[in-house]
This record gives structure tokens, C-alpha cells and sequence, in this order.
């Protein structure tokens, strides 16, 4: 089968229609096939990479074992197809033009007049080539936005009989014509088509499912036919839409194109795991945070728990709480204290974490959070003054900033990040499984080296280590009480979930 296929997903009407998760299901499906799918997101934005992005604004940053920091919508890929990306993967329109002129300063273009088209989607076509079976590109934002105009010349130059396009639009229903109205799909679809892509498959997001005629008349207005009209409903997870794609033979459209094999196997497994996380939920988590006001912000914990609730049976709700006006733990079954950065919310997370230690309540800490459980131990059981230096650089700092992180003025992709190797022992060794792990970090303080013998004489055990860095810290005679530096929620699956996360839901 020759190389350089290409699936398209371009959307329409409005940001927001779950474009990143009908890539990771298309890709899930294909996968079935036993082809290599390599996904790849390119994002209209000037930023380089979205790591210095408000999480509130953009959603969580998603940070890639070579640690690069990326969209969200990798999470997705990830978590779909079971696999590790490349940050070469992620094409933002800051890291295209930055590239463009250091060539032109180099002199790669010595002579020529540097322009939009060929030189800068040359580059984005450049970037598209990877070495897998089939390439699904996610065009971010909507036709017609102007910083995404280069991506979608690039997308219409290489479109031929190697190339699939999706695109999906938003098919409202509207109560005062009691209908699903076709009209935005329609501009839409005219909107790409004066850009030059004609697009192969339309899925329309609704609230339910796409009625029989009003596909039809999608079929007739854009001149796509009626079986390629795809609809995606509103489901109780995005796990699900695997299985509506499957229903509605997806894949085998795509093959039929692109001549593809066969299917190797099914989602009996993956269905299976589905039912499960959308059952009835009978355990409840606290997540103390500062970004509350957005789901997204901490959505690899969420899929996480999801995977945990899978595997273990228990299926467990979340709660996000404002850790500025923190609720008492012992309303929860757990709580988690996730990543973060700066000084908001910090007094009401340490008094969480007290709670949490002396009610023997089971507790998480990622990163941040098991900075502040050492901070929280050191001052209410070994009685000091402790603090991090991230919030204040005259106390006693039992979290300190990393050597090396001193000098540093750039904010973008300079802290420690991607994944890194711990030794294990104790409890948190039989958690893994193993004596080492690889988990993925992404922040710029540690806790001090030279404080840990005085936790662990009195219970707060570090039970793993990277050189001379605490990576898993672990209390003694508690129900489950582990932090750790890293991001473990970056690598769990639905069908390989993280065991950190799979044994924080046994305790519950």
C-alpha cells in the first residue's frame, strides 16, 4: 500500500464541535485495520505552542513525552489509539512563521522574493509527510477564519484520489420551526468550496441524532452523498463515538477511497469499558483547583478517572472545587490536588491536605499537589516555617526552584518537561508493577533533597526518585495518601489505564 494518505478534518459555524475527537475516532477505527495512524493538529494561532495559554481560556496544555507542549486535542490521540506523538505533530501558525524566517535569515531562499504561497505552505505540506499508513490532519478553528487560510491551501494543494476529507459542521435544532435546519452545513460547505477542498464526508453535531430527511437534504445541497452524511450526537462520553462511527461504517467509506485492508478486529473490549464509566456513578472525587470555571482545564485527571473507573468498576464523578473556598473533604469519597502554578487557592489547598492526612481521607496529589503535601507535613507535623519558594523566596523553602531554572527569563518551553525516569520502591513500586516508570512532568520547583530524611523519619516516605529528585512521596498508615512530581494522567488509557490513577479508585 503506498504511502503519503491523507485524511482531512476541516470544520464549520462555530470552534468547539468536538473536531479532535471525531480525528481520534476515525483514527481508532482505522486502527482496527492494522494500519499506523499519526495524527497531526495544526492550529491558526501566533503562539509557538499553547504552554503559556490561560487553561480557562484555551484549555489544559497537553505535554507529549519529548515535552512539547500541545493542544489538548492530543490527549485525545493519545488516549484513542494507545500511542506516544511527536511534537513535530503539532503545526501552530507561530512555529510556521518562525521557521519561514529563520530560513529566510539563513539564507535558504537567497534570491527569491519569501511569500505566503509557495514558501510558507511548501513548509506546512513539509510538515504534513510522516511515515505512517494513513495521516489524519485537524485543521483547528472554522473555514473562513483568516489564520487558518495557509493550512487549508496546503490541505486543497495536496487533495486527489490519496486524500479523504471530513468536515463537520453544526446542524441546530430550532424550536420555533420544530426542525434540525440545514443551512449553516450549507454555508459552510460552500465557504470551503470557494476555498477549493470539496469535501468527501460531512458529520453533522447535533443534539440527536441526524433525522433520515434532513441527510438527505444535506446529501442534495452539497453534493455529497447521502451515506457519507454522518451524524454525531450529543453522548454520555466521547468514548462512545467510536461505536456511533462504527454503526454507521465510517471507516469502510474512508477505506473504499483510499483502498485500505481490511479489519483485523473489533471494540468488543473498548465497548465493554464504555458501559462501565456510563453507568451509574457510586463514588465521588474533589478535585481542589483554581481553574473551575472550565472543565477543560483539567481534562486528562477527568479521562484518567475514567480509565480507573473502567478497570476497577467503580465508577467515580468528579466535582471541581474552588480551592479559594474550599468544601470540606469529608463530603467525598477522595480528593485530588492537581497541577498548577502561582499563589491563588495555595492556603486552602494545605488545609485540605490536612484534613485529608489526619481523617484518613484517600488523597492524590499531582505535582503541585505533592509539593503542597510536603509543605503541609513540614508544618504541622515536623513544626516549620515551610513554604515554596514559588510563593515566597524569603521563607523557609522546602520546595525550591530546580537548579538551572535560576537563570531563565523565556516562559515558553523552559521548564522541566516531557517524561523522565523514576526508581521505585515500597508500596508505590507494587502500585506500578515495576522498579522504574516513565511519567511526563512540567514544572519549574522540586522538592528540596535535603529535607526528605526528616519526612521520611516521620512517615512521609519518598518512594521514588530520579538522581537525587523525590518523585513519589507516600504516607505511612493512611488509606492512600501519594503524590507525585509528575503528570501521570498524561499517560492513561481507556483500555491501559494509568496505575497510579487505578489504585487511588481501589481505595476509595
Amino acid at each position: 500500500m503506498p504511502k503519503d494518505k491523507y485524511i482531512f478534518i476541516t470544520g464549520g459555524v462555530l470552534s468547539g464541535l468536538g473536531k479532535g475527537l471525531i480525528s481520534a475516532s476515525v483514527s481508532k477505527l482505522l486502527q482496527l485495520r492494522g494500519l499506523e495512524i499519526e495524527p497531526v493538529k495544526c492550529d491558526g494561532y501566533l503562539n509557538v505552542d499553547p504552554g503559556t495559554m490561560n487553561p480557562e481560556e484555551h484549555g489544559e496544555v497537553y505535554v507529549l513525552e519529548d515535552g512539547t507542549e500541545v493542544d489538548m486535542d492530543f490527549g485525545h490521540y493519545e488516549r484513542f489509539l494507545d500511542i506516544s506523538l511527536s511534537g513535530k505533530r503539532n503545526l501552530t501558525s507561530g512555529k510556521i512563521f518562525q521557521e519561514v524566517i529563520q530560513k529566510e535569515r539563513e539564507g535558504k531562499y537567497l534570491g527569491e522574493t519569501v511569500q505566503m504561497i509557495p514558501h510558507v505552505t511548501d513548509l506546512i505540506k513539509e510538515k504534513f509527510k510522516t511515515e505512517a499508513d494513513v495521516t489524519v490532519i485537524e485543521v483547528g478553528g472554522t473555514v473562513g477564519d483568516i489564520e487558518n487560510m495557509l493550512y487549508l491551501e496546503a490541505l486543497r494543494q495536496l487533495s486527489g484520489e490519496n486524500t479523504f476529507h471530513i468536515h463537520a459542521t453544526l446542524v441546530p435544532y430550532l424550536e420555533t420551526t420544530g426542525e434540525q435546519e440545514t443551512k449553516p452545513t450549507q454555508h459552510s460547505v460552500k465557504e470551503l468550496r470557494s476555498i477549493g477542498p470539496e469535501p468527501d464526508m460531512i458529520v453533522g453535531r447535533n443534539e440527536e441524532e441526524l433525522e433520515e430527511s434532513i441527510r438527505e437534504k444535506i446529501s442534495l445541497f452539497t453534493g455529497v452523498e447521502k451515506e457519507s452524511v454522518i451524524s454525531d450526537p450529543n453522548l454520555d462520553t466521547p468514548y462512545r463515538i467510536p461505536l456511533i462511527f462504527d454503526r454507521q461504517e465510517v471507516d469502510n467509506k474512508i477505506a473504499g477511497k483510499l483502498g485500505l485492508p481490511e479489519r483485523d478486529t473489533g471494540l468488543s473490549d473498548w465497548r465493554e469499558r464504555v458501559e462501565i464509566i456510563t453507568s451509574e456513578t457510586d463514588r465521588k472525587v474533589g478535585v481542589y483547583g483554581k481553574y473551575t470555571g472550565m472543565d477543560d482545564s483539567y481534562a486528562s485527571i477527568e479521562e484518567a478517572i475514567k480509565h480507573a473507573s473502567a478497570e476497577t468498576g467503580k465508577n467515580i464523578e468528579l466535582e471541581y472545587v474552588d480551592s479559594e473556598d474550599p468544601v470540606e473533604p469529608k463530603n467525598f469519597d477522595g480528593i485530588i490536588i492537581p497541577g498548577g502554578f502561582g499563589q491563588r487557592g495555595i492556603t486552602g489547598k494545605v488545609q485540605t491536605l490536612r484534613k485529608a492526612r489526619e481523617q484518613d481521607i484517600p488523597c492524590l496529589g499531582l505535582c503541585l499537589g505533592m509539593q503542597l503535601m510536603v509543605i503541609e507535613f513540614c508544618r504541622n507535623v515536623l513544626d516549620m516555617k515551610a513554604t515554596s519558594g514559588e510563593f515566597d523566596e524569603d521563607g523557609r523553602n522546602v520546595v525550591k526552584k530546580m537548579s538551572g531554572q535560576y537563570e531563565i527569563e523565556r516562559k515558553g518551553g523552559t521548564m522541566r518537561l516531557g517524561a523522565y525516569r523514576a526508581n521505585l520502591s515500597g508500596k508505590t513500586q507494587k502500585i506500578y508493577g515495576t522498579d522504574s516508570v516513565e511519567e511526563r512532568h512540567r514544572h519549574r520547583y522540586e522538592v528540596d533533597p535535603e529535607i526528605t530524611d526528616k519526612l521520611q523519619n516521620q512517615g512521609l516516605k519518598i518512594d521514588g526518585w530520579h538522581k537525587n529528585l523525590p518523585e513519589f512521596s507516600r504516607l505511612e498508615n493512611h488509606s492512600f495518601y501519594v503524590g507525585t512530581q509528575a503528570h501521570p494522567e498524561f499517560n492513561s488509557r481507556l483500555e491501559k489505564p494509568n496505575p497510579l490513577f487505578v489504585a487511588f479508585a481501589r481505595s476509595l
